[in-house]
């Protein structure tokens, strides 16, 4: 049932406009995500894995990430107080970021991607990484007129 929940707002928000803040660019950067609470996993298996997936877009304080599945192992990526940490490719080199997810939703199947989109909210970034990080955005958002 919150799948369709999900759904129906995604759709009223093609309709009814997007309410966002912040100036969001697509671009299709790799990434690798983990909850940052490294701790062993519950069956005692060692460390977490780490997910592989792609950006959709970025702004100055979140990002659009689309990633094959929700869970690693018995982990979700999303829920109350999750924070999971990102480490991103930059064409300038790989930064880090602990993210709280916001919202998420399967994918169409109509859509180019399959799996899963979690919008994130950036929440710490260490200061080079950050400026790295705002740099891109930066030259991204001034490449051409937004919608």
């Amino acid at each position: 049932m919150p799948e369709l929940a999900r759904t129906i707002v995604s759709r009223l928000r093609a309709f009814v406009g997007n309410r966002r803040r912040t100036k969001r660019r697509p671009v299709k950067l790799a990434f690798s995500v983990t909850p940052a609470d490294r701790r062993i996993s519950s069956n005692g298996s060692g460390r977490l894995k780490w997910l592989d997936g792609h950006t959709r877009d970025v702004s100055f304080t979140g990002l659009g990430m689309i990633v094959p599945a929700i869970r690693i192992g018995e982990h979700y990526l999303v829920g109350d107080n999750r924070r999971l940490l990102v480490r991103l490719e930059l064409p300038v080199g790989p930064v880090e970021a602990i993210v709280k997810p916001v919202r998420y939703e399967a994918l169409e199947e109509d859509d180019s991607d399959n799996g899963y989109i979690i919008g994130a909210h950036i929440l710490e970034m260490d200061e080079q990484h950050r400026n790295l990080y705002e740099d891109f955005v930066h030259r991204l958002l001034h490449l051409a007129p937004l919608d």
